[in-house]
C-alpha cells in the first residue's frame, strides 16, 4: 500500500469526526510520512535559548554543572530527614525499655579484642515489648497510609482552581461536553549517545498493538551515530540547542515548541532510549485515557533486563518488589517512571505555567533542569496540581541495569541526592508527606541494619564459640520468607538470591552509604552531576556477537 492510499483510507475513516479533529489528525499523519520520506528530518523547531550579556544561557549554570538552589532548609533537608529518623529510632528504644521487664537471666560476659568488656543475653524480650513493638509499627504504616488517602480524595474533591488546576473535579467540568477527538500518541525518546540500543526501542514501540501516531528521537549532543540510526530506522530526529541541562533541557526545548500545537487528547510519552516497553502498553494506556477524561498521567511498572550477574540480579529483584507494591496499591502512582510515562498536555502545560509560583522552577519549563531525577520532581509538581494518574499492571516496561558497582553507585547516588533535593524544594506539604515518610523509613532503615550488623560484630569479637540467638533466629527465618515471597514471580534466580539472605543484606548495607553519601554531599554544598556508561558500539556488539545494549 502506498503513502498516497493509505493517507486516502485515513481521511475516509475520519468522515465522522468534527473537521478540527480530522486535521489534526492528518497533519499528524503527514508530518510523520514526511519526517520518513525525508530520512528523519526535524519537523519540530526548537528555539535558541536566550541569552544574557556574558553569552551564557539565560538561567544555566557554567559548562559541566548543575543548577542548584540556594537556601539553608535545601542544604539541610538531608541531616533534618536523618535526625528525624534518629530521635523516632531513640523514642523506639526509651519505648521499648520502660514496657519490657527486667531482665530474669544474669547476661553472659564477653571480651571484644580482649580489652572491652560487653555483656549479652540470649533470651527472647517478652511478649509484651515484641506485641508493642508490632502494634506500633502497624499504627505508624496504617496512620501514613490513612493520612495519604485522605489527602488524595481531598485533592480530587477539590474546586480550587489556583491550587489544584489539574483537580479530576475541575477537569471534568471544563471538559464536560467537549470532544477532543480520538487519543493520539506522540513519542519524544531523549537520546545522548543512544547508538547501541535505540533501535530496539524504536522496534519495540512500532510493533505495539497500538502503534503511536509520531516518533520523534530528541538527540541531546550526541558524539555518536544516535542520529543515523534514528534515520534509519524512519522516526523524527530534533537536535537540542545549546543544551547544558541534559535529559531535561532537551525535553524542555521540544515541548515548547510541541504542547502549543496539541489537543488534549494528544498525548505526550517520554520514553527512554535504553527501554523496551510490553507490547500491549500503548492500547492499555490509550484506553485509559479514553475511559476517563480526568486522567492526566500514566506511567510504566518497569523491570529490569536480564544480565549483569548477581549484581544485576540485586536489581531485578528490586524492581520486582516496587512494581508488586504499586499493583497493591491498585496503581495509584509513587513516580512517575523516566523510563516510560504518558501525559495529556493539558497536564505538561499546567505544570510549565505553574513553574516558579506554587511549585518550584523556571516558568515557562516542564522539567526542573535543577533537579537530579526530573521523573520524580515532575511526579510531585502534578501532584502538588491536583493531577489523578495510575500505573496500571498492564503497563509494563523493561529497562536497563547498571553492569558494575561503580555505574550503580553513581546512578543510586544521583537517585537518592534527588529525591531529598526535590523535598527540600518543596517542604512538607500534604503532597509530599508520602515522600517524607518514605525517607524517614530509609533514614530508620539505614540505623537500624547499622546497629543490627555492629551488634553482631561485637558479638563475634566478644565470644569464643558460637551462640544461638533463638528469638533472632526465628525473626530472620520470617524476613527470609518475605524476601522471598515478594520476588517470587522474577524466577528461581530471584528465589534463590532471596533466600540467602545474607547477600541482599550486603546489598541493602551498599544502599545505606550511598544514602550517607548523599546526605553528606548535600550538606556541604558539593556538585552533583549525571553520569553516562560507556557501552560497546552496534559494531564492536555484532563483531563480539554480544547484544547491544546501552547502560547509562
Amino acid at each position: 500500500m502506498d503513502e498516497r492510499e493509505q493517507a486516502g483510507r485515513e481521511q475516509a475513516g475520519r468522515a465522522d469526526l468534527p473537521s478540527d479533529v480530522a486535521a489534526r489528525g492528518s497533519a499528524a499523519a503527514a508530518a510523520h510520512a514526511s519526517a520518513r520520506a525525508t530520512g528523519g528530518q526535524a519537523s519540530i523547531g526548537v528555539p535558541t535559548p536566550r541569552r544574557d550579556q556574558d553569552g551564557r544561557s539565560a538561567g544555566t549554570a557554567g559548562p559541566g554543572e548543575k543548577p542548584t538552589r540556594a537556601g539553608a532548609f535545601e542544604r539541610l533537608i538531608g541531616l533534618v530527614v536523618f535526625g528525624l529518623a534518629a530521635i523516632a529510632g531513640a523514642l523506639l528504644l526509651v519505648a521499648a525499655s520502660t514496657v519490657g521487664p527486667p531482665v530474669e537471666h544474669t547476661p553472659n560476659e564477653g571480651l571484644v579484642l580482649g580489652i572491652w568488656r560487653v555483656l549479652y543475653a540470649t533470651e527472647a524480650p517478652s511478649a509484651r515489648v515484641a506485641i508493642s513493638a508490632v502494634a506500633l509499627a502497624a499504627l505508624l504504616a496504617v496512620g501514613v497510609a490513612l493520612v495519604e488517602l485522605r489527602i488524595t480524595n481531598r485533592s480530587r474533591r477539590s474546586v480550587d482552581a489556583g491550587a489544584d488546576p489539574l483537580a479530576p473535579k475541575l477537569v471534568m467540568a471544563r471538559t464536560a461536553g467537549v470532544f477532543a477527538g480520538p487519543v493520539t500518541v506522540t513519542i519524544l525518546i531523549p537520546a545522548h549517545n543512544e547508538e547501541a540500543s535505540l533501535a530496539q526501542t524504536v522496534e519495540s514501540l512500532v510493533g505495539q498493538t497500538r502503534p503511536p501516531e509520531r516518533i520523534v528521537v530528541v538527540a541531546d549532543n550526541c558524539t555518536d551515530s544516535t542520529v543515523e540510526v534514528a534515520r534509519r530506522v524512519g522516526v523524527e530526529v530534533v537536535a537540542s540547542v545549546d543544551n547544558i541541562h541534559k535529559k531535561a533541557g532537551a525535553l524542555n526545548q521540544v515541548l515548547r515548541r510541541l504542547l502549543p500545537t496539541l489537543g488534549d487528547n494528544d498525548a505526550v510519552m517520554i520514553v527512554d532510549a535504553d527501554t523496551r516497553l510490553d507490547d500491549g502498553f500503548l492500547e492499555a494506556a490509550v484506553a485509559r485515557f479514553t475511559a476517563d477524561r480526568a486522567l492526566m498521567a500514566i506511567g510504566g511498572l518497569f523491570y529490569g533486563e536480564d544480565g549483569a550477574g548477581v549484581l544485576g540480579q540485586f536489581q531485578r529483584n528490586e524492581y520486582s518488589r516496587y512494581s508488586r507494591d504499586i499493583r497493591r496499591r491498585r496503581g495509584r502512582v509513587f513516580v512517575l517512571t523516566g523510563t516510560a510515562s504518558m501525559f495529556r498536555p493539558a497536564a505538561l502545560r499546567a505544570v510549565a505555567e505553574s513553574r516558579g509560583t506554587t511549585i518550584p522552577g523556571t516558568p515557562g519549563d516542564v522539567y526542573d533542569t535543577a533537579a537530579l531525577t526530573e521523573d520524580n520532581e515532575l511526579t510531585i509538581a502534578l501532584k502538588s496540581l491536583g493531577a489523578l494518574m495510575i500505573s496500571p499492571s498492564e503497563c509494563s516496561v523493561v529497562t536497563e541495569v547498571m553492569p558494575t558497582w561503580r555505574a550503580l553507585w553513581n546512578q543510586r547516588l544521583r537517585w537518592q541526592r534527588g529525591a531529598l533535593e526535590n523535598l527540600g524544594a518543596y517542604g512538607l506539604r500534604p503532597t509530599t508527606l508520602r515522600y517524607w515518610a518514605q525517607q524517614l523509613g530509609i533514614g530508620y532503615g539505614v540505623i537500624a541494619l547499622g546497629g543490627y550488623i555492629a551488634l553482631i560484630l561485637i558479638t563475634i569479637l566478644a565470644v569464643n564459640s558460637w551462640v544461638w540467638f533463638p528469638f533472632w533466629m526465628g525473626l530472620g527465618v520470617v524476613f527470609a520468607i518475605e524476601r522471598v515471597v515478594t520476588v517470587w514471580a522474577g524466577g528461581w534466580r530471584a528465589r534463590l538470591l532471596a533466600v540467602l539472605l545474607l547477600p541482599e543484606l550486603v546489598f541493602a548495607t551498599f544502599l545505606d552509604v550511598v544514602y550517607l553519601k548523599g546526605v553528606v554531599d548535600i550538606f556541604f554544598g558539593r556538585r552533583a552531576g549525571w553520569t553516562h556508561v560507556a557501552h560497546p558500539s552496534v559494531a564492536q556488539a555484532a563483531d563480539d556477537g554480544a547484544p547491544a545494549v546501552n547502560h547509562r
